[in-house]
């Protein structure tokens, strides 16, 4: 993922995903490339740099058997980011059997996840809410 062409371009590096997908840790640097009008992370950075991993974890966890979207996102600005910035996803498996549970109807399932993203004095910069749809696939 550390060539994808949107996190090169942004300074995102993804420093560890678990073998399980369960935890992923990634990290955005400060540079010319990604400050807004006032010097601070550009918010769109902010957001990139958590966009793929909720998804990606929970469809690699529930399998095949269903599909997998974001459906909504939200981001709150909570403290200008300076620095080295860097969030850290969990996803547990409470969860995962919340979701299957809930989609073996075959109605669709929508879940919110939620991201912090820190400083490097471990402040809250900014807070992502992903909000996932979730159903199973109908068999042909």
């Amino acid at each position: 993922m550390n060539l994808w062409p949107p996190f090169i371009g942004a300074g995102i590096t993804v420093e560890k995903i678990s073998k399980d997908f369960r935890h992923a840790k990634v990290r955005l640097k400060h540079g010319l490339l990604n400050r807004n009008i006032v010097g601070v992370h550009f918010g769109g950075s902010l957001f990139a740099m958590t966009d793929p991993f909720f998804m990606m974890m929970v469809s690699q966890n529930i399998g095949k058997g269903y599909i997998v979207w974001d459906q909504a996102a939200k981001i709150e600005f909570l403290k200008p980011g300076k620095g080295k910035v860097h969030a850290s996803f969990e996803i547990t498996q409470e969860q995962l059997d919340d979701i299957i549970g809930s989609a073996e109807s075959g109605n669709k399932v929508l879940k919110d996840f939620v991201v912090d993203v820190k400083d490097q004095e471990n402040d809250v910069v900014a807070r992502i809410t992903k909000t996932l749809y979730i159903r199973k696939k109908k068999k042909s």
